[in-house]
């Protein structure tokens, strides 16, 4: 009989400790000599024992209500029923969002070293929870220490080449807090449409916010569908969306394209450009040579204009300027860009651009924010100020960090989301190929940094450019799995990534995904 209760006992302990399969990985996880489970029902209370914790509450909540179908009391006052206690926990680590968890029979304990550990310990309670729809939630006992490896762990979506309505964003920006992780890049601003209210230059919206039609297929395209595209969010939707990002702790980072990628601003306004137009709104994919003049001061001026607006929109410290894929004919051929370059002394158009940027970055920095640029602001000469996203690999990344920059790694070999995640895709992609193992592969610290260096990366990012993702289903399946596998290299430590483990506890979180109502794609290869 003893042998009997032996076996029967770790036949349980089995089953209990295979259901966590939490991602991104915790930095310590223990699990308990005896197995057990705490279950959570509609009267298991939620009990606020540090102030400031109700954001972390109420996403609990409103979870709890999405994908089971019921919510729990919130109190600030532990009674006799065991519950889920929210509270703060002293810890030092170099990076804040650090928390404990303890699961056992008196409850669940979740402490944070700030609201933002608190909350982070709640994303990791949400993946301790059955992968099937139940009126009461068995969770395991366990013991979690666990915090962030990088403080920048962001996720891209561009909203120029297609449209996404306010509803999806923000579901999106619960995919971001589901990861742990904490920017979304808002790539507002493009040759295919531009998408934020500028009162004070209406016709961005009115003329350049629409398309006439777009390519049909791969370009350069089979055609053109001549069917009339557009949208834009307004100032009021932008402050929604922001404050919505806040509640989940999440930095929103508009990006506002600036010289190249301008034929919407353009499109709206020919005085912008070298040649004065006419000018139309892209309706296919591409870099086009028309970009803003360089040579032109009302240029300037029209962009610290739209900054004035943009920049109170976005608490974040960093505003993105784009600056990349820059043709430089208009340049060569325009009699005010070749009279900047004479009478600034520079040597060509690429020290041009660099002029562009770091103009453009003074006025960024009088507003006491921070500039960020794709990594073509190398070229000519770095901004002095500027942090560098690396994508044309890693190679500006590392140059930036070396002259003493801030870097954020998404190279497209690992972080280009819109690329083909299987060799025969069902449906149109952009190209490449970037199976999940590659993403989960990535490390953003160069082998050849030196600590001093390798302090300088803040982090890594996703992007998911959408000339080929026209609707919401294909956004979650071109970023499903891979956000998944991102979020482990930016959040936890590099020592515990193991892909054979990661893709083990990927098979319950393609579970959680159906919970979700998500669409991904379900190939490994």
């Amino acid at each position: 009989m003893k042998k009997v209760w032996f076996i029967a006992t770790m036949i349980l302990s089995m089953h209990l400790h295979a259901q966590v399969n939490i991602i991104p990985q915790p930095a310590e996880l223990k699990m308990p000599e005896t197995a057990g489970s705490f279950t959570i029902t509609a009267k298991t209370p939620i009990i606020l024992e540090g102030s400031g914790l109700e954001n972390s509450a109420q996403f609990l909540n409103d979870y709890l209500k999405q994908v089971y179908g019921f919510t729990l009391p919130i109190t600030k006052k532990a009674g006799k029923v065991p519950g889920i206690m929210l509270n703060y926990d002293k810890m030092e680590y170099p990076i804040a969002g650090a928390y404990n968890m303890e699961v056992n029979a008196k409850g669940v304990y979740i402490g944070g070293d700030n609201e933002t550990g608190t909350f982070y310990g709640v994303q990791t309670l949400l993946q301790l929870l059955p992968t099937e729809k139940a009126p009461s939630l068995a969770v395991s006992y366990l013991s979690i220490k666990d915090y962030p490896r990088f403080q920048y762990r962001g996720l891209h979506l561009d909203v120029s080449r297609h449209f996404f309505p306010i509803p999806f964003v923000k579901r999106y920006i619960d995919y971001i807090a589901l990861h742990k992780m904490n920017y979304f890049h808002w790539h507002l601003t493009d040759d295919q449409g531009w998408r934020i209210e500028i009162k004070k230059y209406p016709n961005l919206t009115k003329a350049g916010a629409e398309r006439n039609g777009t390519i049909i297929g791969h370009h350069p395209g089979t055609g053109n569908d001549s069917i009339h595209y557009g949208g834009f969010y307004t100032q009021k939707e932008v402050k929604e969306i922001v404050a919505y990002a806040a509640k989940r702790y999440i930095t929103v980072l508009p990006e506002i394209e600036m010289p190249g990628h301008a034929s919407a601003a353009l499109t709206a306004y020919p005085y912008l450009g070298c040649t004065g137009g006419p000018y139309e709104v892209q309706q296919t994919w591409g870099v086009f040579n028309d970009v803003f003049c360089a040579g032109n001061d009302s240029v300037f001026t029209f962009l610290q204009h739209v900054l004035d607006e943009v920049l109170p929109l976005f608490p974040a410290k960093y505003v993105h300027i784009g600056g990349d894929e820059c043709p430089k004919e208009s340049w060569k051929k325009c009699p005010k860009c070749q009279k900047r370059i004479a009478d600034n002394h520079l040597k060509d158009e690429h020290e041009l651009q660099s002029y562009f940027v770091q103009r453009m970055e003074k006025y960024i920095n009088s507003k006491g924010k921070t500039m960020i640029g794709w990594d073509e602001i190398l070229e000519g000469g770095l901004a002095p100020n500027a942090v560098v996203m690396s994508w044309r690999g890693e190679q500006g990344g590392i140059d930036a960090a070396k002259q003493g920059h801030d870097v954020i790694m998404t190279p497209g070999g690992y972080c280009y989301l819109d690329h083909a995640q299987a060799k025969n895709e069902d449906s149109l992609t952009i190209g490449g190929y970037l199976p999940v193992k590659q993403t989960y592969s990535y490390e953003p610290i160069p082998k050849e940094f030196n600590e001093t260096q390798a302090k300088h990366i803040l982090g890594a990012q996703g992007n998911l450019w959408t000339e080929y993702i026209p609707n919401t289903k294909k956004v979650e399946y071109m970023i499903f799995p891979r956000v998944s596998a991102l979020s482990e290299v930016l959040w936890s430590p590099a020592a515990k990534r193991d892909w054979n483990d990661f893709e083990t506890r990927l098979q319950t979180q393609f579970k959680r995904y159906t919970l979700w109502g998500t669409n991904y794609n379900k190939t490994l290869e």
